[in-house]
């Protein structure tokens, strides 16, 4: 089952990985080991495929790097529950197939560690301490994350040139 790691506001993508570690910089096999080698050391070997974020206001902020965003999806995050996103990094999240859903009440309600199930259906975030109510996702934006990114989806439609 699904474990939540908890984070507060203003999360930014230089938290999640480092300019220093950018995969320009250390290069696109292993630039994901870095992910929150600050803020949460250890967060990249103990992350499981599956594993929730759970963040309060302005998850994502600051730089909008898309390759902050890469790296989770690399490590297999399963989705992203906060209050709220800044937009750059929200629809970098749907673009590479990461749900991101956002919640008034999930961050009172988890605990680090939690295990926890992601209702996208049903719109809850199951935890221990009782269901978190989500915000649905616009249909578009569910049709991309269904489709695996927006690049999967654009080739299934046949509107991405490179499809063909």
């Amino acid at each position: 089952m699904p474990r939540a790691w908890t984070f507060g506001d203003d999360l930014d993508t230089d938290q999640i990985v480092p300019g220093r570690y950018a995969p320009f910089m250390v290069g696109q096999d292993k630039f994901h080991t870095y992910a929150f080698c600050d803020a949460r050391p250890g967060f990249a070997k103990e992350v499981r495929p599956g594993d929730i974020l759970v963040g309060g206001e302005n998850f994502g902020c600051g730089s909008s790097r898309e390759y902050a965003v890469a790296a989770l999806a690399k490590l297999g995050v399963g989705g992203i529950v906060a209050k709220s996103f800044a937009r750059i990094f929200f629809r970098n999240c749907i673009n590479l197939g990461i749900p991101v859903i956002e919640s008034a009440d999930a961050i009172g309600l988890v605990r680090d560690g939690d295990e926890v199930t992601l209702d996208l259906t049903g719109g809850v975030l199951r935890t221990p301490q009782g269901d978190a109510t989500l915000r649905p996702l616009a249909a578009f934006a569910r049709e991309i994350l269904d489709a695996g990114g927006v690049v999967a989806y654009l080739r299934e439609h046949g509107d991405f040139p490179a499809a063909r």
